[in-house]
C-alpha cells in the first residue's frame, strides 16, 4: 500500500480540489442572492432555501458516503460525487425559476455530500498513519480558503459578470477533477455489508431537525414553542439512533468509534471549538457593513488576511506538533484563538479598517493549526474496518459546525439586539466577546488527550529530523 501511495502524488490534489469545491459552494452564494432573487422575480429573504436546501442534502447524505465507498469502491463513488456537483452547478446556472435552482441546489448536495468523505477516505487507505499528517495539512488549506473567498468572490462575480457564473466555475474544476480521479485515483473497496437503513434516516433526520432549529431560534416571526419542539425532535431521533445502534452490528455510525479515545475528543473539540472560528466569517463582514459601514466588496475583502494567515502558518504545523504535541498545541492554540476573537470587541467605526489585517491574520494562522491539529488527531487510532465510518462522522461534524457556528452567532447577536440598551456597533462587541468567552472554555476539552496521543502521526517525521 505503501508503495501504491507513493506512486500516487495527484492523490492529495485531488481531495484539496474537492474540499475547496465543497467548503466555496457553502458560502459562495450569499452575497449574490439579492441578483439572483431578482432575476428569478423572489425577495432575497424567500432566497434561504436555496442555500439550505444545500446545506442540508450535504448533511443529510455525509452518512452514505463511507458505505457507499467502501461498497462500490473509492474512485467510482469519486467520479459519480463530482459528475453530479457539476451536473447541479450546470442545472443551477440555468434555472429559470427558484423551485429549479432549488432542486439543482439538491443535486450539487448529492455530489458534495460525497465528494470530500470520499477523497479523503482514500487518502486514510492510501498512506500510513505517519505519513498522514502532512498529507491531510495540505488538503486542509483549500477548506480553510474556500468558506473565506466565497463571499468576496461571490461579490465580485455579481458585480462584474452574473450570478450564473457562481455556478459555471464550477464545471471546469470538476471536469479536472474527474481526469485527475480516473489517472491518479486508487479504488479502495472493503468486504460488503448491509446497509442501515433505519440507522441511516434516524440519524440524518436527527441531524437535519438539529440544524433547522437553530436558524429557526433567530427567526422573530416563529413561536418559540416551534424550534424548541423542533430540537426535541432531533434529540429524540439521535436517541432512538442510539437505541437502535447498539442492537444493529453493522450501524451507519458504530457506536464502537466513541471507544476509540482520540477520536471523541477530536469530534467533541470540532463541534465546541467551531463555535468560535466558524462564527468570524459571517460576524466580521457584517460588522463591517451594518456596524461600520463599509462596502460589502471591502468587508469581503477584509477575509483575505484570514486566507493568507492560514497558508502561512501550514508549513510550521508539522513542526509545531512535533515539538509540543497534540494535547499542548490544541490547548495553547484554542486559548489563543479565544482571545483572539474577543478582542475584536476593540474595534469600532473611528478606527482605520487596516487595524483589523494583522489580527484576523494571527487569527488565520491559529485557525489553520487548530484544524490540521483537531482533524488528524480524530483519524490518528481508527482501524480500516472503521475508518470509512469514522471519516464520515467527521464530515458530518465539520458540515454541522459550519451551520451551529452561524446559527449560535447570530441568535447571540439576535439577543443583543433585542435590548433596550446599546446600539448596532456595542451589540457586535458583546457578540464577540460571548463567542470569544466559549471558545476559550471549549479548550480545555483537549486537556483529555494524554501527552503521547498523536505520536503514531508525527514519529517519522522525529526519526527523519535525528537521521
Amino acid at each position: 500500500m505503501l508503495k501504491t501511495a507513493k506512486n500516487m502524488s495527484g492523490l492529495p490534489w485531488i481531495a484539496a480540489m474537492a474540499f475547496f469545491m465543497q467548503a466555496l459552494d457553502a458560502t459562495i452564494l450569499n452575497t449574490a442572492l439579492p441578483d439572483i432573487a431578482k432575476s428569478l422575480n423572489h425577495s432575497p429573504l424567500a432566497m434561504q432555501s436555496a442555500i439550505v436546501s444545500y446545506t442540508l442534502t450535504v448533511a443529510l447524505l455525509i452518512p452514505l458516503s463511507g458505505w457507499f465507498a467502501d461498497r462500490f469502491g473509492t474512485r467510482r463513488v469519486f467520479i459519480l460525487a463530482v459528475s453530479l456537483f457539476s451536473l447541479g452547478s450546470l442545472l443551477c446556472a440555468l434555472s429559470p425559476t427558484l423551485d429549479f435552482l432549488v432542486a439543482s441546489r439538491v443535486i450539487q448536495g448529492v455530489g458534495g455530500a460525497m465528494m470530500m468523505p470520499v477523497a479523503r477516505l482514500a487518502l486514510i487507505r492510501a498512506y500510513p498513519r505517519s505519513e498522514l499528517l502532512p498529507i491531510l495539512n495540505f488538503v486542509t488549506i483549500p477548506g480553510l480558503i474556500g468558506p473565506i473567498l466565497g463571499p468576496l468572490l461571490g461579490g465580485v462575480l455579481v458585480t462584474y459578470a452574473t450570478w450564473h457564473w457562481i455556478f459555471i466555475i464550477n464545471i471546469p474544476i470538476g471536469v479536472l477533477g474527474i481526469f485527475y480521479a480516473l489517472k491518479h485515483m486508487p479504488d479502495f473497496k472493503m468486504p460488503k455489508r448491509k446497509f442501515d437503513t433505519l440507522g441511516f434516516i434516524l440519524f440524518g433526520f436527527g441531524l437535519v431537525m438539529l440544524s433547522i432549529s437553530l436558524d429557526l431560534f433567530s427567526d422573530k416571526s416563529l413561536s418559540n414553542y416551534i424550534p424548541i419542539s423542533i430540537v426535541l425532535g432531533g434529540f429524540l431521533f439521535l436517541l432512538l439512533y442510539i437505541v437502535h445502534a447498539k442492537r444493529t452490528k453493522h450501524a451507519i455510525i458504530p457506536l464502537n468509534l466513541f471507544k476509540t479515545r482520540t477520536f471523541s475528543i477530536g469530534i467533541s473539540g470540532n463541534l465546541a471549538t467551531r463555535l468560535g472560528t466558524g462564527s468570524i466569517p459571517f460576524l466580521i463582514p457584517l460588522m463591517l457593513q451594518v456596524g461600520f459601514g463599509y462596502e460589502a466588496v471591502v468587508a469581503g475583502m477584509m477575509m483575505a488576511p484570514l486566507a493568507i494567515g492560514s497558508i502561512v502558518a501550514k508549513s510550521g504545523v508539522t513542526k509545531i506538533l512535533t515539538n509540543f504535541g497534540y494535547r499542548k498545541t490544541l490547548f495553547l492554540i484554542t486559548l489563543i484563538i479565544g482571545i483572539m476573537i474577543t478582542q475584536f470587541a476593540l474595534q469600532s467605526p473611528n478606527m482605520s479598517i487596516y487595524l483589523l489585517v494583522i489580527p484576523l491574520f494571527i487569527l488565520g494562522m491559529a485557525m489553520s493549526i487548530q484544524f490540521t491539529a483537531m482533524n488528524t488527531i480524530c483519524l490518528a487510532d481508527l482501524t480500516d474496518n472503521n475508518a470509512s465510518s469514522g471519516n464520515s462522522m467527521l464530515a458530518v461534524t465539520q458540515q454541522l459546525s459550519i451551520s451551529f457556528a452561524i446559527a449560535v452567532s447570530a441568535a447571540i447577536l439576535s439577543y443583543y439586539d433585542a435590548q433596550p440598551s446599546g446600539n448596532t456597533v456595542d451589540n457586535f462587541h458583546y457578540t464577540f466577546i460571548t463567542i470569544g468567552v466559549i471558545t476559550l472554555v471549549s479548550a480545555f476539552v483537549f486537556l483529555l488527550l494524554s501527552k503521547t496521543d498523536g505520536d503514531n502521526l508525527i514519529k517519522s517525521k522525529v526519526k527523519a529530523s535525528t537521521d
